[in-house]
């Protein structure tokens, strides 16, 4: 039979920290009724670049009897667990006065409802992003306030679009007007980052002596995990079990992702990719998202920023094809360069086609957040993740009737299975103030926003 153990236990090595999962024998349901812990809810915000081709992106009708189009298609299995937000706009991202650089403005004011300052300069100017509210408020619940990771490096300067500051283009997260959150796109950083413990030397060292003889984290965890299996009954020794397997699994993952061949993402010439990047689009993303889910699952984070690409971003598939005149064509014109399509039929069957990938991602990020228990719940249950663009059509460069995707429950909080159709030119931002309120941190106002939306 389990003993009660705090949420907070950890298993802790030579510079490293294993935190663990929900447990039942950290419910204190028997004993004290009163005294069980909450089941945290979290929030995750996802971002793809170029805006979507919205005719395969919009389902037809509203309400909850609706079928997904093409490009939703992957999220069938969830369909009742996510909403379809359609006509939520992002003003900040429009040129209000300051010209071309629709690509920068859009990533820049997605999470903020700010117009960025118009420079490539030092004096960038725009202001805090929505998952810095809420790390703000609730980050001291955690080990980490907030986690950013990413797929395409970041540039901190240098001009980038029509003026604009690379650090607008290829920052998601804000701290304050001033400063962006650096995104990690290395795997293997972001991986040291959730389990390392103590002083950096030790984490150094730590991962030294793991690469020299080939072992894993949980080697320098091993005394606390026997310690901890004799406290747990059958059901909680199985689900610790799984847990530090798939850790394991992970770090295999990510050692071995170096060696898989596939299109890699071609930085600028002033950016150094780490040591580790993987060269597989679809396995960098996977690795990443389970890097988030176990972040997730172990409380190191409640706030998680994922964007999938630079906004602007002309990266290839050439391993994904497209339906054009009854033959299958392999995609190998950058994605940018195909959401400029000008109505072109064989250029819009490819954006689709790459719009359609990305919702597959979606499809696996949602898969494994469904597929970890806590409690009667699941992590999916716990989360409210965001998914969209700053752009709405990649050929028109407009910031109105966004793609925007709302999935999982918000412990509750959420009615789901929906598409929801609102008001022309209502602020994204509004959305962000419902989900405030959902975390429990209500805001009076958040960027460009006039009221909190219905979800």
């Amino acid at each position: 039979m389990s003993r009660l153990i705090s949420r907070r236990t950890i298993l802790k090595g030579m510079g490293t920290a294993v935190a663990l999962p929900y447990l039942e024998a950290m419910s204190a349901i028997a004993a004290v009724p009163s005294a069980a812990p909450a089941k945290p809810v979290r929030a995750a915000f996802l971002y793809i670049p170029n805006g979507a081709h919205l005719e395969d992106w919009t389902p037809t009708a509203t309400g909850t009897n609706y079928t997904l189009p093409y490009v939703l298609e992957p999220l069938k299995p969830f369909q009742q667990d996510i909403n379809v937000l359609t006509g939520l706009t992002l003003d900040k991202a429009r040129p209000n006065g300051d010209g071309p650089g629709d690509h920068a403005r859009a990533m820049a004011a997605f999470l903020t409802g700010r117009q960025p300052r118009k420079t490539n300069g030092a004096d960038i100017r725009l202001g805090q992003s929505a998952d810095q509210w809420i790390a703000g408020q609730i980050g001291d619940k955690t080990k980490f306030a907030s986690l950013e990771i990413g797929i395409e490096p970041g540039r901190p300067a240098g001009n980038c679009d029509s003026g604009y500051s690379c650090a607008y283009q290829s920052n998601f997260s804000w701290r304050n007007d001033t400063t962006p959150n650096a995104k990690e796109v290395n795997p293997k950083s972001v991986f040291d980052r959730l389990f390392g413990n103590g002083p950096s030397k030790d984490q150094d060292a730590a991962r030294a002596k793991r690469d020299q003889y080939n072992k894993s984290i949980l080697d320098f965890v091993r005394e606390d995990t026997k310690s901890l299996s004799t406290q747990l009954g059958a059901g909680d020794q199985r689900k610790l079990d799984e847990y530090l397997t798939s850790i394991r699994e992970l770090e295999v993952r990510i050692d071995k992702s170096n060696e898989t061949k596939n299109s890699k993402v071609t930085p600028p010439p002033d950016v150094k990719v780490p040591a580790g990047l993987p060269k597989d689009f679809q396995e960098h993303v996977h690795i990443m998202a389970d890097l988030m889910v176990v972040a997730f699952q172990a409380d190191i984070t409640r706030v998680v920023t994922f964007p999938l690409a630079n906004d602007g971003s002309n990266r290839p598939y050439p391993y994904l094809s497209a339906r054009i005149n009854d033959k299958d064509e392999a995609i190998r014109e950058g994605h940018h360069e195909l959401s400029h399509h000008g109505n072109d039929k064989a250029k819009q069957a490819k954006i689709r086609r790459i719009n359609r990938y990305h919702i597959e991602q979606l499809a696996y990020l949602l898969t494994r957040l469904q597929s970890i228990k806590e409690g009667d719940k699941t992590l999916l249950d716990q989360t409210m993740l965001v998914y969209g663009s700053g752009n709405s059509d990649g050929n028109r460069h407009n910031h109105d009737n966004l793609p925007i995707l709302l999935c999982g429950h918000g412990g509750g909080k959420i009615k789901t299975g929906q598409h929801l159709r609102y008001a022309k030119d209502t602020p994204l931002m509004n959305l962000y103030l419902a989900m405030f309120q959902a975390m429990g941190c209500p805001a009076k106002s958040f960027g460009d926003s006039t009221g909190v939306l219905a979800i």
